[in-house]
């Protein structure tokens, strides 16, 4: 299994305009072939000194694929590519981490 972790910073206050088009890409993200999971996520608020906080810009997309197949196609797929022409100009920083079980 393939574990991804992306963090995607937005330009001050955009972090809502990524999560709602986040949102309407999900579904066909979570259709393809060897997608086990595919999520945004976000600080808890209030959870105190235990919480290393992204921020109010920045939020995670935590994933898990079948195979690095999987991943190679759906970094490919013509959805993706429109979420990214879509989200490109909300987009400050981001990385992502292809990581497998140690």
């Amino acid at each position: 299994m393939i574990h991804v972790i992306a963090t995607i910073t937005a330009n001050p206050g955009q972090r809502a305009d990524i999560l709602a088009l986040f949102s309407k890409n999900q579904p066909a993200v979570l259709a393809e072939e060897g997608c086990i999971s595919y999520e945004a996520v976000i600080d808890v608020p209030g959870a105190g000194a235990i919480q290393t906080p992204l921020g109010d810009d920045t939020f995670l997309v935590i994933e898990r694929w079948e195979s690095i197949d999987a991943l190679k196609a759906h970094a490919a797929s013509a959805h993706m590519a429109e979420y990214g022409r879509n989200t490109g100009s909300f987009v400050a920083k981001r990385a992502i981490n292809v990581l497998q079980v140690a």
